[in-house]
């Protein structure tokens, strides 16, 4: 949802001009070496930016090895350490297994060495280099490397020959984001486009990937930083950080997915959703009373249009006051969301961090956070406040346990009608100097402000950027107890690094234009990329009217977006799928139905997520590591290993060039075949979306559905692309926590070519749940398909030819 001031340079939100920078100082030499059981620790020297040493200045440097394939690299200028926060990474240092290393003292370095890397640190003046073990350069410093001056600290690495660079969390423009810079610092910016720097989320990561190596840097920070990926200097990328540490861990690998997994085992990884967050869902600014919720969800069932989500915006609130309900627009919604729920419908309900200042009206959230003191206060003691949707608004401190716990709790006011989720929204935070209605400026709490509980106090510049992260880990928290048998759903639009522990994503408030749907695509890849898997945006645009052709194509695109929303503001015309008219209609209705009968596959690929860290949806680089082919390409996409997509993201076209990689491929609707490394030119027509199951890919597919829990997964179709392959599919009840315990099932699932023909072997059902008795129907594309009977036993089953390709 957006707000109505347009944002403004961070430097403008406190009244403040940056000075002017001072010099940088950087490492000198080695002086002493301690050895510890993690690595080792240096004193070293400082010196300014002519070589002088700096006589007062003792910074110390550590190297911590947390496995062989990661380092965390710490550097403090004064030699004393800054605490432990509990937002940090969420396995410190000490849970780690220790791992083997060895440390080697020689003339004009230090090594230390682990199975997978061999870290070279120079003694004079010290710059680190990291090699693997066939002696190939996976990381270096650049000529300053770790540098400090007052309240920030930097640093510089070599960008390799060859090397390419990616995640950054959300961004806009292309996927591949060498020579821009970008600020990790959380801002409302609705109105933006190709070239704009920060938004909503703050996540600073960065991965970069060459053929046959890869290295993931994760800096942990919370203030604000900003990197320079060759902007300013090609062969380097450089870091700015407004702190006095510097801390990033360094993980290494020969692939993209071997970096990303460390950076989940680090920061967390998605937890398993309920399966209807991955059916279609309808929201809108605003169905704004009980009537339209009621006359929108019958319509499409009555249309025959899947759908499992509907959303209730700020309107559902009593003069928009957070946990609260409108007694005329919603006068019952405990009935209301019962009836929706018999027509398999679940409700999901916005939530924005501001509370309105109520101080008369027995306003409960708002009596009980004074009362605590709660909410934010200045520096000099006096109550922080801003306008939101209900004016004058005070704002909690979600660094405080406590006010997590109140505000988790608040909750109950929704849940106890029959609420599923909550939409964190508003939460970088978005806030205006004066009513809404009146030209205003975006504001943010003061830097100075102190935030936090007394053992951990500190002020909002450290914390900014972690205000709509902790928000949703309240929500996400409270309903773990309020909704104690149930997995419940939290969708938030800003966050940090880790995010994905406690919410799905959405991009954010986009436009009804052709350039962001196929900025969406650059933007959710990248977010994997960045840990955070369960992402989607606005189907149609946020802002502004879609065309029909524009709500059809973009309505595809949504089939692969990990959560599929359709979402407009007010203000604009109605985007619901059946208001561009009856072929638009038909074309969203049969989008929708190729996303319920995909649900076996898509739910598998989120428990690979929370099991891995693994992306669900994932640019081609990501399975295609060493084919540079990949790197640049942003029109299409994989969904999962086995299945490539290339949507239409430009108006008018019905043909459009298709980069198959190395391997067979096998087109979705055709069962023609190719042979990759190719380019194809692919039909289009405008109720295709391009689609091609790579050789040996299995695919797990569900009937037409209008919701996911209105019958069982039978009969259950295997979609097989001849080949050489496997892959186990996963499932349990969808909605409950009784798979932690072992009320899961997974069926393995393996293709071999034969000397004429494929076998199928479906393997032995793992696990304790035991699905509805059910057929299974295997179809290996071009060959005439095969049933059996799904008793949990083995099966395997002879294709013979004649292939017969449909062309």
């Amino acid at each position: 949802m957006n707000t109505v001031p347009s944002p403004l340079p961070i430097s403008d939100y406190f009244g403040q001009i940056p000075p002017q920078p001072q010099p940088w100082y950087c490492l000198g030499a080695v002086k002493s070496i301690q050895h510890q059981d993690q690595g080792i620790l240096l004193a070293c020297e400082g010196r300014d930016a002519e070589g002088a040493v700096l006589a007062e200045c003792h910074p110390t440097l550590s190297i911590q090895v947390l496995t062989s394939q990661m380092l965390r690299i710490r550097l403090s200028p004064t030699g004393s350490w800054l605490p432990r926060r509990s937002w940090a990474v969420t396995k410190p240092d000490e849970d780690w297994e220790t791992v083997p290393f060895q440390v080697r003292e020689e003339a004009a370095e230090l090594v230390l060495e682990t199975a997978d890397l061999k870290v070279s640190i120079q003694r004079d003046p010290v710059r680190i280099r990291v090699l693997d073990p066939n002696g190939q350069v996976l990381d270096q410093d650049a000529a300053q490397g770790m540098v400090w001056r007052a309240g920030q600290v930097g640093l510089r690495k070599q960008i390799e020959a060859g090397e390419h660079l990616y995640g950054m969390g959300e961004r806009t423009g292309l996927l591949e984001k060498s020579g821009r810079s970008y600020t990790h610092w959380a801002v409302d910016e609705w109105k933006h486009h190709s070239m704009i720097d920060n938004l909503y989320q703050a996540i600073p990561w960065l991965l970069t990937v060459r053929p046959g190596r890869c290295c993931g840097y994760f800096v942990s920070t919370t203030h604000r930083s900003r990197f320079d990926l060759g902007e300013t200097d090609p062969s380097q990328w450089q870091l700015e950080a407004d702190t006095t540490e510097l801390d990033y861990y360094l993980m290494v690998g020969a692939t993209p997915a071997d970096v990303v997994r460390q950076y989940g085992d680090l920061t967390g990884k998605m937890p398993l959703p309920p399966l209807w967050t991955l059916g279609y869902q309808q929201c809108r600014w605003s169905y704004n009373s009980e009537a339209k919720i009621r006359h929108l969800t019958t319509t499409f069932r009555q249309k025959g249009i899947p759908c499992d989500v509907v959303y209730f915006d700020i309107d559902y609130m009593r003069g928009f006051r957070v946990f609260t309900w409108d007694p005329a627009r919603f006068p019952d919604p405990l009935d209301l969301i019962a009836d929706l729920a018999a027509q398999g419908f679940r409700v999901v309900t916005i939530i924005d961090p501001g509370v309105k200042f109520d101080p008369e009206a027995g306003y409960a959230p708002f009596d009980q956070g004074l009362a605590n003191d709660y909410f934010l206060r200045k520096a000099d003691g006096s109550l922080f406040h801003g306008y939101v949707w209900p004016d004058k608004s005070v704002f909690p401190d979600f660094t405080r346990p406590e006010v997590r716990q109140w505000w988790g709790q608040l909750q109950s006011a929704l849940t106890t009608q029959g609420v599923a989720g909550i939409w964190n929204d508003m939460n970088e935070p978005a806030i205006s100097d004066r009513p809404f209605g009146d030209p205003g400026t975006l504001i943010s709490p003061p830097l100075d402000a102190p935030q936090g509980s007394l053992e951990e106090r500190t002020t909002h510049a450290e914390v900014h950027n972690l205000y709509g992260h902790l928000m949703s880990r309240a929500s996400c928290e409270g309903l773990q107890v309020l909704r104690p048998s149930e997995r419940s759903f939290v969708l938030t639009r800003s966050g940090y690094a880790g995010i994905q522990q406690w919410s799905a994503v959405w991009g954010g408030d986009n436009f009804s234009a052709w350039d962001h749907l196929e900025m969406s695509l650059a933007m959710l890849c990248n977010l994997g990329l960045s840990g955070v898997a369960f992402v989607g945006s606005d189907i149609g645009g946020f802002g502004g009217n879609a065309t029909p052709e524009l709500f059809a194509r973009w309505m595809q695109v949504g089939v692969l977006y990990p959560l599929m929303r359709g979402h407009t503001a007010m203000g604009t015309k109605p985007h619901e799928p059946w208001v561009f008219g009856a072929e638009v209609e038909r074309i969203c209705r049969e989008a929708i139905e190729l996303r319920y009968q995909l649900l076996p596959y898509l739910y598998t690929l989120c428990q690979g997520a929370a099991t891995t860290g693994d992306p669900i949806l994932r640019p081609m680089l990501y399975e295609f590591p060493d084919d540079v082919a990949t790197y640049h390409l942003v029109d299409q996409v994989m969904l999962g290993s086995h299945l490539l997509a290339a949507p239409v993201l430009r108006p008018g076209i019905t043909k459009r060039v298709v980069y198959l990689p190395a391997g067979e491929w096998y087109d979705w609707w055709t069962n023609s075949q190719y042979s990759g490394p190719t380019h194809i030119l692919a039909d289009a027509p405008p109720d295709r979306l391009p689609l091609y199951v790579r050789a040996g890919g299995v695919i797990p597919l569900a009937p037409v559905m209008q919701y996911t829990g209105e019958r069982a997964w039978d009969p259950l179709r295997l979609k097989i692309a001849p080949g050489n392959g496997d892959f186990s599919f996963y499932e349990d009840d969808g909605h409950s926590f009784a798979y932690q315990t072992g009320a899961w099932a997974k069926t393995p699932v393996r293709i071999l070519e034969m000397v004429t023909g494929y076998v199928v072997e479906v393997g032995s059902r793992q696990g304790d749940w035991r699905p509805p008795q059910r057929q299974i129907t295997v179809e290996v594309m071009g060959y005439e398909p095969q049933i059996f009977r799904d008793d949990g036993d083995p099966h395997t089953l002879r294709f013979d030819p004649p292939f017969s390709p449909n062309t």
